[in-house]
């Protein structure tokens, strides 16, 4: 069985794959990492790992985890299932690498644009013969209300609401207005661009925010929250094959 650890920016997603199959998944504050990744251990007959962090790698933790097992550090120089054409890979966020392994894994001969809805917005293209060349990244949901009440003296910092406003008749629902429409027509926008240059295009939407832009976007798109564990775990099988 393989171990999933994603170390994201507020939160860890850690999933136990037999094969292709999710078996389990849990996300929590990485203070408990050593005790939630242990419980994990004791459930199930775990035989190799992978850890993914877009943030700074805590060596307690790592040193916790390969006392255990096998652990794979997900970085440019991990053997992936596509082409990285990336103009600096040293830069590229893990997060992004394993949405594209995820893309080829499970859309191949395909073009496919994933979208991980987050903290921030990543927007990746890869095509149908697994040539990766890069995205784009913008704010998150969340990120855009923080920035309206930062940035101004009297606007007041709100949460996001999960039904959109039909007008902006207060100042609070013309941010909440203001701030989900700008992420819902980008996201339209951005996938027009991509139809218009590559033609016939699958798009996969993931992340935190994936059920509530699901609902809101008309475009055709597969939604899926667990992609980027799915990736993780397919660059992990790639790389015990290889």
């Amino acid at each position: 069985m393989n171990l999933i650890i994603d170390i994201g920016n507020t939160k860890v997603k850690s999933a136990v794959f037999e094969e292709n199959s999710l078996l389990a998944k849990q996300i929590f504050e990485l203070h408990v990492f050593s005790n939630s990744i242990q419980k994990t251990f004791e459930k199930y007959p775990i035989q190799r790992a992978i850890l993914s962090s877009v943030n700074h790698l805590n060596k307690k933790e790592l040193g916790f985890l390969t006392k255990l097992v096998p652990v794979t550090v997900l970085n440019n120089q991990t053997p992936l299932p596509f082409y990285n054409k990336y103009k600096t890979p040293e830069t590229l966020g893990v997060d992004r690498i394993a949405l594209m392994a995820a893309a080829v894994t499970q859309f191949p001969n395909k073009n496919v644009l994933v979208f991980d809805a987050g903290s921030c917005i990543t927007y990746d293209f890869i095509n149908q013969q697994k040539e990766y060349f890069g995205g784009a990244i913008s704010p998150g949901i969340q990120m855009r209300y923080n920035a309206l009440h930062h940035f101004t003296a009297k606007l007041p910092k709100l949460q996001a609401v999960r039904t959109i406003p039909k007008t902006g008749n207060s100042t609070e629902n013309a941010i909440h207005l203001g701030v989900l429409n700008s992420v819902i027509l980008e996201i339209e926008g951005v996938i027009s661009q991509y139809k218009a240059k590559n033609g016939k295009l699958t798009v996969v939407l993931t992340g935190g925010d994936t059920i509530f832009l699901a609902k809101n976007i008309k475009s055709s798109i597969f939604a899926n929250p667990n992609f980027l564990l799915e990736g993780l775990n397919s660059i992990l099988t790639y790389k015990k094959d290889e």
